[in-house]
C-alpha cells in the first residue's frame, strides 16, 4: 500500500531543492547544532503546505551520548525540525514584508514511531490546519524512506522585530 500524505504530494519533485541552507537561515534564526532543517523541497504557502528535510551526518552532537553504541535522533530534535520547517511556512505566508521572528510556542499530539538514525535524510511534511491574527497551527510528520516516525501538532506565534 502506498504511503499516506498529509497533503497531495504526487507532483511534488521530492529531489527538487526550492531553498537551500543560507536560504533556511534568511527565515530561521538557529545556527550551529540547533539548525535542524537543511533544505525546503517544496512549499505552497497559499495553502499552508511545506515539506523540508535534514541529512542525519554521524558528526551530529547528540550522538556520543544518545545511546552510546546505537545512536537515536532525539525526538526532541525530531520536533524542533517541524517547528522550523512551519517557521519558514509562516515566513513566506506572511510575505516577508518587514523583518518578522517564528516562535514556537506549542506542541501537541506527539508521538514517535520508529528510530532515526545517523545517514537517515528525514523530512518534515507540515500542513497549515489553522491561522488566526498571528498565531499559526500545523500538523506535521516527519518521515524516513516514506514512513513516519514521528508526528506531531506545532503551533507558532509571528511576531514583527
Amino acid at each position: 500500500m502506498p504511503p499516506k500524505y498529509l497533503f497531495d504530494i504526487s507532483s511534488v519533485d521530492l529531489e527538487a531543492l526550492l531553498f537551500d541552507q543560507e536560504a533556511v537561515r534568511a527565515a530561521n534564526p538557529q545556527r550551529g547544532d540547533m539548525e535542524q532543517l537543511n533544505g525546503i523541497t517544496w512549499a505552497k504557502p497559499e495553502d499552508g503546505h511545506i515539506i523540508g528535510f535534514k541529512d542525519i551526518r554521524p558528526d551530529e552532537f547528540w550522538v556520543p551520548g544518545h545511546i552510546p553504541g546505537r545512536p537515536l535522533l532525539p525526538g526532541v530534535l525530531m520536533i524542533e525540525g517541524m517547528a522550523q520547517t512551519a517557521g519558514v511556512i509562516c515566513i513566506l505566508a506572511e510575505a516577508m514584508a518587514e523583518k518578522k521572528s517564528v516562535y514556537f510556542l506549542t506542541i501537541d499530539h506527539a508521538k514517535f514511531r520508529k528510530p532515526v538514525l545517523p545517514g537517515d535524510t528525514i523530512e518534515y511534511h507540515m500542513a497549515k490546519r489553522a491561522h488566526k491574527k498571528n498565531m499559526w497551527w500545523y500538523r506535521g510528520e516527519a518521515k524516513v524512506a516514506d514512513q513516519v516516525v514521528a508526528e506531531a501538532v506545532v503551533g507558532a506565534m509571528v511576531m514583527v522585530e
